[in-house]
């Protein structure tokens, strides 16, 4: 056999074995598995409760106001066409469900039959109707007049604390 010849044939004898080192498995030489640490118990998250607001008007209502609780903290309007038979809903979610507040407000010298319901994962918790009679002259003794509150009052501002001196 040349010299040419055996070369070749350790060439190929060299990448047989290369090749077929790759196809088997060879054991894995690993560090034994560190024990996991317990799992710490997180205290339970607060338990949030969805809410919806619904209001309707039965009459003419321009200018209607709905002011509700978006969140435990803040309160939100929106003026929608609370035409007959059309109803305004809204969903949020509360922490506190006894927050849950809302009010609807027509402007004067409209009347109209309001309603409005508060639903607290899906179960009725505060209902209210009120008929604001039309009139032609701004009540002066009744700053609330075509105003229906439902629910908890929409007030957020911390109470004051008193002064000592």
């Amino acid at each position: 056999m040349s010299a040419i010849k055996r070369r070749w044939l350790n060439v190929a004898t060299g990448t047989v074995v290369i090749a077929g080192s790759q196809l088997i498995a060879s054991p894995a030489h690993a560090e034994p598995a560190t024990p996991s640490p317990a799992p710490t118990s997180q205290p339970a998250a607060a338990v949030q409760h969805n809410v919806t607001y619904r209001a309707r008007a039965d009459g003419t209502s321009r200018g209607a106001v709905v002011a509700y609780k978006i969140d435990d903290a803040n309160v939100n309007s929106d003026q929608p066409t609370l035409l007959p038979g059309m109803t305004f809903e809204v969903n949020t979610v509360l922490d506190d469900p006894k927050n849950a507040g809302m009010e609807i407000s027509i402007d004067w010298p409209y009347g109209s039959n309001l309603h409005c319901e508060i639903l607290v994962d899906d179960q009725i918790v505060a209902q209210a109707d009120q008929f604001i009679a039309p009139r032609l002259l701004r009540p002066k003794n009744d700053p609330l007049y075509g105003t229906l509150q439902c629910g908890a009052p929409l007030d957020t501002s911390p109470p004051v604390a008193a002064q000592t001196t």
